[in-house]
């Protein structure tokens, strides 16, 4: 399904309201992106961190919105997905321009994380044609790493928890990466490899059209 197929036609009023909602908190990520951007030129990382605490509410809260209301589609998930990889990078230059010395230090180690994040995605369109939107547990856990991490930087610049958030990244890459692998066929919200290879198992086992 592509984003355009993300029509209220056939919704009730509460999901058309719920889907609104869910697309707005979505895009109000979309438009913390630049504001991160120009909060790292102009060195602001008091309003940085509000920005991305923004940010990481309206990531939590537009999934749960759209699951609430029954409007988790595969377009939405694809959207959100999209918009997280624009919103982190944004935070990640936000954070190079306020702390060069820190992030040196761990360039090795961001560098592999960016480097396995591209090549995944690289991966999802040669295989599926479009990129994942598995949301895995371990992405869920980079997310909460990298945000306590960020936030850290952006308000003390402390850099206490970067190594944590670059071995939690890593980790979600591989497991993306072996998801991809396993899966017959594009799929969203995938929890885990597990899932992954028991969504394998079960298409096996259809009889053939």
């Amino acid at each position: 399904m592509s984003l355009g197929e993300n029509t209220s036609v056939g919704l009730t009023r509460a999901q058309r309201w719920g889907r609104a909602v869910a697309l707005g908190l979505t895009g109000l990520r979309a438009a913390l992106a630049p504001v991160l951007v120009a909060c790292g030129i102009a060195h602001a990382g008091g309003l940085a961190a509000a920005a991305l605490v923004a940010g990481f509410v309206s990531d939590v809260f537009d999934g749960v919105v759209a699951r609430r209301f029954g409007v988790s589609t595969a377009g939405l998930r694809r959207l959100d997905s999209i918009i997280d990889i624009a919103f982190y990078l944004a935070a990640l230059f936000c954070a190079w321009c306020l702390q060069p010395q820190l992030l040196r230090a761990y360039a090795t180690g961001i560098a592999l994380v960016v480097g396995t994040l591209v090549f995944d995605r690289l991966i999802e369109r040669w295989k599926f044609g479009r990129v994942a939107s598995y949301h895995a547990w371990t992405a869920k856990l980079w997310g909460l790493t990298l945000f306590a991490a960020l936030v850290l930087l952006f308000a003390r610049g402390s850099g206490t928890f970067v190594p944590l958030a670059i071995a939690c990244g890593l980790l979600s890459n591989l497991e993306d990466f072996a998801i991809t692998l396993i899966l017959p066929a594009w799929r969203h919200d995938v929890p885990s490899v597990v899932h992954a290879w028991r969504i394998r198992v079960e298409a096996s086992r259809r009889p053939a059209a």
